[in-house]
């Protein structure tokens, strides 16, 4: 498996997967919204941010009705930015009202702590959206880590398996492509980031079931990526 020639200075990472297990994502936020997206729907109709979100669910599915699209797209787990925003919208709430907490991984918090008291760059690149992002990290069980963060991106570059997408990233942030270790569950997020550039791992956690690919290093937690690229947080792999 190959390593840096020098440690990455920023880690840009995912989160379903890699940082928090694919069932907090699939068996609470999912059904969460789902369960709450017509009365939301209806009792913010009034709202500027779901009008846009009604208007743009017309535009890309004008012959079927707002919420019977979104809901269709969240049973196919379908990467679609106007739901991405109203799960957003939906999440918040029920953070703000403490019925949804953010499960990560135990190695998750204690490893990004360290690796921004040692000053690397952290950043976040989800197909959730950046105020979703925002939320699961501003909502964790182990309290707010958003300030651990210099950038949070979503599907507004693009999506995670185009190359461009992560060059988008590297520019807008003023990173140097080589400088970025990108974490990712998925070989072809992976693929299309080692493409524009970036240092890649694969994380395989165990409980999520992820299968390894062969082309990339694989890693089953944060601090055994951090023993492939001689980064901090190596301990209690």
């Amino acid at each position: 498996m190959k390593s840096s020639v020098s440690a990455p200075r920023v880690v840009l990472l995912d989160i379903e997967g890699t940082t928090a297990p694919v069932s907090f994502v699939h068996q609470i936020l999912f059904p969460y919204a789902r369960g709450c997206l017509k009365d939301y729907l209806d009792e913010h109709a009034d709202d500027a941010a779901v009008q846009k979100i009604v208007a743009d669910v017309r535009k890309i599915a004008p012959d079927k009705s707002p919420a019977e699209q979104l809901i269709s797209w969240i049973d196919e787990d379908a990467k679609v930015a106007p739901l991405k925003e109203l799960q957003g919208l939906i999440w918040a709430r029920g953070y703000q009202q403490g019925e949804l907490t953010a499960r990560l991984y135990p190695d998750v918090a204690p490893v990004l702590q360290k690796w921004s008291e040692n000053g690397l760059t952290l950043a976040v690149y989800s197909s959730g959206s950046e105020a979703a992002q925002r939320l699961i990290y501003g909502h964790t069980e182990q309290g707010d880590l958003t300030p651990l963060f210099s950038h949070f991106f979503d599907l507004r570059v693009g999506g995670k398996k185009e190359a461009d997408s992560y060059r988008a990233i590297v520019k807008e942030a003023g990173w140097q492509a080589a400088d970025v270790l990108f974490l990712s569950d998925v070989t072809a997020e992976l693929d299309a980031a080692a493409e524009a550039g970036l240092e890649v791992c694969q994380v395989v956690r165990p409980e999520d079931g992820t299968v390894a690919g062969t082309s990339h290093p694989v890693a089953a937690s944060l601090p055994e990526a951090a023993r492939h690229f001689a980064l901090p947080g190596q301990e209690g792999a």
